[in-house]
């Protein structure tokens, strides 16, 4: 999950930094951002953790912004220019996921969207994005915007990630209604004194939500999620391995500019108006995709063994023919043995068909497996 810091190069901080390091954890660059990857007890203990009570991720590194305007249809409709999802049929307090898309389909970023339920907001639409393409996405956004339309930052607003089984009991003992929500539900509540928007999401596979909270009330918030017994801090590579399991797409690795929704598996993403009447870019491959299938699949894989396989490793048939490659990889601590995903060739995608994967030079046999490897448990 670490990056290399570039020489020269001033990393940013979330309103929490000085909390991870009060804590032990180790820090690390990610997307421009000093991050905590890990806490003294380490990735496989913060996972299990995370899968059996409630973690605590700091997130604040992504981008967070509001589309303003005059009514909803109005900011609906300039987005929908830019996303596949039905933005239009969004219902007040509903969010959902989708991809800024380029001109050819490809994706220039994933991206949750919301709308909220306050009568005073009826012309907004929020919006996060992730952190390593924020600037990117808000020029892009920004530039494409009819008149009476805008991008509103939220630079001032910290967000935090509560998952597990035990995250909804925590926010209930604290006395906030948003225990209540269901997946995908969002409100403005009270959380600890502070006023909050929360979604029931995430991106383990759990069940939890994703709080935001004005940076100068971040770290009160913190300490006083921390203060019930259930809930521990999670870095990011903790992070990395739930969602991994969970069979969850990191942006820059298993979707990127060169690969299309449909590719990526996520067509359930784009709804039947929208993939019917298309308007957004590069809705003609994406709709033909749709109707003749992709040349090629992201699938989930099971390596033999004990040895993980990594972003990178090329996947080939048991007779050395390539047919795809690994783009993300490593030890799955729930399901107790490697797990990955990649993309192969249509005809080669079929769950249960052997391959190999190529690591140091090595052939490693693996299976193509459904996904998710670890169930989602999500509050419907």
């Amino acid at each position: 999950m670490a990056e290399p810091a570039l020489a020269g190069e001033t990393l940013h901080t979330t309103p929490l930094h000085a909390e991870h390091v009060a804590l032990g954890a180790r820090m690390v660059p990610f997307a421009g951002y000093d991050m905590p990857v890990q806490y003294p007890t380490g990735i496989l203990t913060e996972h299990l953790w995370t899968r059996e009570h409630a973690g605590l991720f700091d997130v604040s590194h992504m981008g967070q912004a509001a589309l303003a305007g005059p009514d909803h249809e109005t900011v609906a409709r300039a987005l929908e220019a830019l996303v596949p999802c039905d933005v239009l049929n969004l219902k007040p307090g509903q969010q959902r996921y989708s991809q800024l898309l380029a001109d050819d389909g490809g994706i220039l970023d994933d991206l949750m969207i919301t709308r909220p339920a306050t009568p005073e907001e009826a012309g907004h639409l929020y919006l996060v994005v992730n952190a390593g393409g924020k600037e990117p996405d808000y020029a892009h956004i920004g530039a494409r915007l009819p008149e009476g339309v805008r991008l509103v930052r939220g630079d001032d607003r910290a967000l935090l990630a509560l998952q597990g089984p035990a995250a909804e009991g925590v926010v209930r003992r604290m006395g906030c209604a948003a225990a209540d929500l269901t997946f995908m539900q969002t409100g403005w509540f009270e959380m600890a004194g502070c006023r909050v928007h929360v979604s029931r999401s995430g991106y383990t596979g759990e069940d939890g939500f994703e709080i935001s909270v004005k940076d100068t009330d971040a770290v009160a918030l913190w300490r006083a999620l921390l203060a019930d017994g259930a809930v521990k801090p999670i870095g990011l590579g903790a992070r990395d391995s739930l969602r991994l399991e969970a069979g969850l797409c990191l942006y820059g690795h298993d979707i990127d500019t060169l690969t299309s929704p449909v590719e990526a598996g996520l067509t359930w993403s784009i709804q039947k108006r929208r993939r019917e009447e298309g308007g957004f870019p590069g809705a003609a491959r994406v709709q033909a995709e749709i109707k003749d299938g992709s040349a090629r699949v992201r699938v989930g894989i099971r390596p033999e063994g004990r040895a993980p396989a990594r972003e990178g490793a090329t996947i080939t048939t048991p007779d050395g023919r390539e047919i795809g490659v690994v783009t993300s990889g490593g030890f799955g601590p729930t399901v107790n043995g490697p797990v990955a995903m990649g993309y192969v060739a249509r005809e080669n995608a079929a769950v249960g068909n052997e391959v190999l994967l190529i690591v140091r030079g090595k052939p490693m046999p693996a299976k193509i497996a459904s996904m998710p490897f670890a169930p989602h448990r999500y509050k419907r």
